[in-house]
């Protein structure tokens, strides 16, 4: 970064603001559309299984976001090309939400009413998905892989039976960030900067388990708010000098920015959302026009978490495939975190299929993913996906990143929420390697 103070930068960022992926459902027996017709086998056809998805395509959310469908796109691109789930291919239908939850409501009953979908995919944050999630379950259709984080997806299986997280939740990320710092900083004064919803207090709920006594000051922000100067400076004036942040990516640039014009350098620990050193050198860039000369190595010294290999780790067998299925079926453009995001959902997805046999319902879709066992793929630790837990994988690791590649801190660490101990994964699942062919077994 230039080391010269930068002119106010709330005003700059309204149009481009990347807002946070972090809020409600039926009984499965009652809505399952009977014995294998009807309701059962919407979207299905001999030769296709049609699903769909709601993603911030244009809009404040757009950076970043927009790349998740284009990833999962390529990857069943690639599947179709290699004929199929048990003979079916698989048609993706991606509608544009603009993160607003009222357009994602409208969108999402496009898909399920009028495209006739047989699941939905990967529907992207908290919000948008909340204003959904009741109608999908009501439905009947199977609301998998939510794009967010938030407990809501997983932990109510009862008024939920439909809808799976996906991604490690907030409260087992705040777990294992505060257990790190209370081993490895236990003099830190610790400070908290939170967006102000399910993604800020569910990260909280887990940090304050390990490091209540630490926290010497904790600041909120809304959505959409670009002047986060008076939440800093609170954080300065409270001398935290490590500051746990929940927030999105432009948020994390809005608080790179601000503190080198206050001339505060505490420790960043980023939660995962937020972390992406490509997208965060880009808005810092754009949002100081161009004083600031952000790139990969914007973040150095930063901490964070991962849950599955990024572009750095092109060593990783997985990120290996994920280049090669984008080279082959990609629309264009670099392979990027978030495609490689929408690629391991996909993966999942697939996996799903198969598993759920050629008589393919959308009952047996879901029960094929509570029965997830010892189900390998880019994920570092094992899914919870049970009868009682709908909750996605289970633990990540602490990483150090440095010109723009992640620094392995910690062994991967599992948890679950409450006060579950916190524990090194034992599956050697970050070990495991793509199957042969890139495509899951039982296809």
């Amino acid at each position: 970064m230039k080391a010269r103070l930068l002119a106010p930068v709330a005003g700059l960022l309204t149009a481009t603001m990347v807002l946070a992926g972090c809020g409600a459902g039926g009984d499965r027996e009652s809505d399952s559309g009977g014995e294998g017709g009807g309701a059962s086998d919407v979207g299905v056809t001999e030769d296709t299984v049609t699903v769909g998805g709601h993603f911030p395509l244009t809009g404040v959310a757009a950076p970043g976001y927009s790349e998740i469908p284009t990833g999962a796109q390529a990857y069943f691109d690639y599947v179709n090309a290699a004929g199929g789930i048990n003979g079916r291919q698989i048609e993706y239908i991606v509608k544009d939400d603009g993160y607003n939850p009222t357009n994602t409501s409208q969108v999402t009953n496009e898909l399920v009413l009028q495209d006739e979908i047989f699941a939905m995919v990967g529907g992207l944050g908290t919000p948008t998905h909340s204003a959904v999630v009741d109608f999908l379950n009501s439905e009947g259709v199977p609301d998998l892989f939510v794009s967010s984080g938030s407990l809501q997806w997983g932990d109510d299986v009862e008024s939920k039976p439909y809808t799976f997280g996906w991604q490690p939740d907030y409260e087992i990320e705040g777990k294992i960030i505060g257990q790190y710092i209370a081993e490895n900083m236990p003099k830190a004064k610790v400070g908290l900067f939170l967006q102000d919803d399910d993604f800020g207090e569910d990260g909280e709920k887990g940090v304050r388990q390990y490091l209540d006594k630490q926290i010497v000051g904790v600041e909120r922000y809304t959505s959409g708010n670009t002047d986060v100067g008076p939440q800093v400076a609170g954080l300065q004036a409270k001398g935290a000098d490590l500051v746990i942040a929940f927030n999105t990516p432009s948020y994390t640039a809005l608080t790179q920015l601000t503190s080198l014009a206050l001339g505060y350098e505490p420790t960043w620990f980023y939660s995962n959302v937020g972390s992406d050193p490509q997208l965060v050198g880009s808005l810092l860039n754009r949002f100081s026009e161009g004083a600031v000369e952000g790139d990969n190595s914007s973040l150095n010294g930063v901490l964070t978490t991962e849950y599955i290999p990024g572009v750095d780790a092109t060593d990783d067998p997985w990120v290996q495939l994920w280049q090669e299925v984008w080279d082959q079926e990609g629309e264009g453009g670099e392979l990027t975190n978030y495609r490689i995001y929408g690629m391991s959902q996909a993966y999942a997805f697939v996996q799903a299929l198969a598993a759920a046999g050629e008589d393919l319902t959308r009952d047996g879709l879901v029960e094929a993913v509570e029965s997830f066992e010892d189900v390998t793929g880019p994920q570092l630790a094992p899914f919870r996906f049970s009868e009682d837990s709908h909750m996605g994988i289970s633990g990540m690791r602490v990483v150090e990143l440095q010109g723009g590649k992640a620094e392995e801190l910690t062994p991967v660490l599992v948890s679950d929420i409450g006060d579950a101990p916190i524990e090194e994964d034992s599956s050697d699942q970050a070990s495991d390697a793509p199957p042969e062919g890139g495509i899951p077994d039982g296809s």
